[in-house]
């Protein structure tokens, strides 16, 4: 019998085969687009990098920053130090109340052991033991019983019980305010750290590149500074030569008006008047010149320490002699000059007449920023030693450096 051929047609598997590369793509382009979308997501925005100006503002305002922290840091400091020499001198008086008070005790113990050793506890020896002095005198028939000597003594101890407990008291208060003023010199000492550690840290990311724009930024300030400073130098020269001219038409004055009255005393009637108005004019002048004087020769020893300093480093919190902060240059320059200033420049600022940016003279003391955080010592054409910042030494600088807020002078 012959075979018979299949009409089943045979399977093909062209179609499988043709969706398998299909179904590979898809899971590929999923896995993808999966992949992309998870790195998206995680990755962190970008910032944009700041500008060198931006960079410059930055370090500026951490240094300033500082600046104010290390006046925190002094204040606290001179705090401290105050409160311990109260605390030593509290302490001390406890120890010799205690000593007045043993003294007290030994008295009335003896009298407690003359009376033991003839037979009774007497009314001494029950005081001694007592838990406090004052419920004892509260019982009148055994202060009737006392001698004269006996409640004097006894007064004395009293006395010295109560005031050694008000020592005590005090020397608790002033313990309390000295830990208080610890805890604020640390935390000070602490932000100025961190204030300088955030500018040098910024800095440090700054490339070659940056740093030279940078410096060049900071000279375009300087030079702007200088410019103002000029500016100031020209102003004062001719309210200098303004302030020679009137002198000097006074002194024209001055010897007319004499001859005048030098004939009149010669016929004996304008004696008086001679004498009059020769003595106005000289005193007049004398007082004037003496008041300038007075200050010009202080000024004088202030800048002239002033600027034996330039050169030395500034370091915050310091007061000399080998390195400085801006308030400490400022104390330490006026103090040669027999003028004590405050340790900071919040005091500083309040420590004398206030004068105008115009009206500026050597020795005067320019303050800056609205937190007063900065302070220099004018030395005359708009310019200042001071202090400048961490990293920088004592130098002479335009006071149009930095903002001004005030100045003084300081006697």
């Amino acid at each position: 019998m012959p075979t018979l051929a299949s009409h089943r047609k045979p399977r093909s598997l062209s179609g499988v085969r043709t969706a398998s590369p299909a179904v590979g793509i898809t899971t590929a382009a999923l896995a993808s687009v999966t992949l992309l979308t998870a790195q998206s997501a995680s990755a962190a925005p970008v910032e944009p990098k700041p500008s060198m100006e931006e960079v410059q503002k930055k370090v500026d305002d951490l240094y300033r920053q500082a600046g104010g922290e290390t006046q925190k840091y002094n204040r606290a400091k001179e705090a401290t130090q105050k409160q311990k020499r109260a605390v030593d001198r509290v302490l001390d008086e406890v120890a010799k109340r205690a000593d007045k008070l043993n003294e007290a005790r030994r008295t009335l113990g003896s009298f407690a052991a003359a009376q033991y050793r003839e037979g009774a506890v007497t009314s001494t020896a029950a005081l001694l033991f007592a838990d406090s002095p004052q419920s004892f005198f509260e019982q009148k028939q055994v202060t009737d019983r006392l001698t004269e000597r006996q409640r004097g003594v006894l007064a004395d101890y009293q006395t010295q019980q109560a005031d050694a407990a008000k020592k005590r008291q005090q020397a608790s208060k002033d313990l309390e305010s000295l830990t208080a003023s610890q805890t604020a010199l640390r935390t000070s000492k602490q932000n100025v750290q961190q204030k300088l550690g955030a500018a040098r840290a910024l800095l440090s990311k700054l490339t070659t590149e940056e740093k030279a724009r940078l410096a060049a930024l900071e000279r375009k300030k300087e030079e702007e500074a200088r410019r103002k400073a000029e500016a100031q130098a020209k102003q004062e020269a001719r309210a200098k030569a303004e302030a020679e001219r009137k002198r000097k038409e006074q002194q024209a004055q001055a010897p007319s008006t004499g001859t005048g009255t030098g004939s009149g005393s010669d016929t004996g009637t304008g004696t008086g008047s001679g004498d009059t108005g020769t003595g106005t004019g000289t005193g007049t002048s004398g007082g004037t010149g003496a008041s300038d004087g007075s200050y010009a020769t202080k000024a004088a020893k202030v800048l002239s320490f002033a600027r034996a300093q330039i050169g030395k480093p500034y370091v915050w919190g310091a007061t000399g002699p080998s390195s400085y902060d801006c308030s400490g240059l400022t104390q330490a320059a006026w103090k040669e000059a027999g003028v004590e200033l405050p340790r900071t420049t919040w005091d500083q600022v309040k420590a004398g007449t206030r004068v105008a940016t115009e009206d500026l003279l050597p020795g005067d003391l320019v303050f800056f920023y609205d937190d007063i955080s900065h302070v220099g010592i004018y030395i005359g054409d708009g310019m200042m030693i001071h202090a400048p910042k961490p990293g920088a030494n004592v130098r002479e600088e335009s006071i149009y450096y930095m903002p001004i807020y005030g100045s003084v002078r300081p006697a």
